[in-house]
């Protein structure tokens, strides 16, 4: 397969170099690849730690081998204004998942082995340089937690052909130090959804007891690589965290501490986008997890919005 021309876009301000292109001018980035694709071969890439061979196409809880999945990928408009712009943000949506949400809004991508395509890294980083000549603001890895190596080292290849776009991670949070390091200086925008706070709750709903200390610590560190969210002159993100959090029903109190670790424990400044769509999705309904079998009212979302604001956050997204 030949690889598309990865042109820049053209015209405007020239925003400031995506890290990885910097890390490959330097040399640097093969370096990266080859300890991520080590990884692979006992893998502990995310906190399940399943310790399979995964260089070997061994699979564990992502059900997801030597390669990556990828379900679709598309020009999205539906993210954030910072990031879609007016021509969308890239969105790589990989198939597979290291939770088990039972509210799961993309369950069919997420938990349906049958769902995606393999894909070798030459097709991977085509896909990448196909999004940029579309003229997308970026390339957003959606779900990549269990598939960091195979997207690093389709990212080499993708930059040897021009890819210039900064990278946004877009994850559950249930990442893994190891490979937090491995993305240190190639991800430019850090995306978490810190879902859930309790431990009783992540377990009953998300299938992960350590899903809450392995978030904080994993926003921890985005925010030491990248700190807050920082936008251009056109208003597009360029580096920074920007953290998200969807509530859910009667969870305003969990919801809140979320806030406060965000405001004291991260940055007042954080940007946040404090998301009201929950409907019950995958598992839930009358007969499972029934006491969140219905979407929030109207209440619980500004008081959320109120803990955030009184815990000191004050950049909030703001799409109508």
């Amino acid at each position: 397969m030949s690889l598309p021309t990865g042109n820049p876009p053209a015209g405007g301000h020239r925003p400031t170099e995506a890290g990885y292109v910097t890390l490959h001018r330097r040399g640097d980035l093969k370096g990266r690849v080859e300890a991520a694709l080590m990884e692979l071969g006992d893998c502990r890439i995310c906190p399940r730690d399943c310790e399979v061979d995964r260089l070997q196409d061994e699979r564990g809880v992502c059900h997801t081998g030597r390669l990556a999945k990828v379900a679709s990928y598309f020009p999205h408009f539906g993210e954030e204004d910072c990031l879609r712009g007016w021509k969308g943000s890239g969105t790589i949506f990989f198939a597979m998942c290291n939770l088990r949400c039972v509210f799961c809004q993309n369950a069919d991508i997420s938990h349906m082995r049958e769902v995606g395509q393999e894909v070798t890294p030459l097709r991977l980083a085509s896909m990448m340089l196909e999004l940029q000549e579309m003229g997308c603001h970026n390339i957003n890895w959606v779900t990549p937690e269990h598939v960091v190596p195979q997207a690093l080292e389709a990212l080499l290849v993708a930059a040897e052909a021009g890819l210039t776009l900064p990278i946004v991670y877009n994850t559950s949070a249930y990442d893994s130090l190891r490979s937090l390091e491995l993305l240190d200086g190639v991800v430019d925008i850090y995306m978490p959804d810190f879902k859930i706070w309790d431990e009783q709750l992540s377990f009953r709903y998300l299938k992960a007891r350590d899903y809450p200390a392995a978030a904080r610590r994993s926003l921890k560190e985005m925010y030491r690589q990248v700190g807050s969210l920082q936008l251009d002159q056109n208003g597009l993100a360029r580096r920074g965290l920007l953290v998200r959090h969807l509530v859910m029903p009667g969870l305003v109190a969990d919801s809140g501490r979320i806030m406060r670790f965000l405001a004291e424990e991260i940055s007042p400044d954080t940007y946040v986008n404090i998301m009201d769509q929950y409907y019950p999705a995958a598992k839930v309904s009358d007969r499972y997890y029934s006491e969140i079998n219905r979407r929030i009212h109207g209440h619980e979302y500004l008081q959320v919005v109120q803990h955030a604001r009184t815990a000191g956050l004050h950049r909030f997204d703001t799409r109508g």
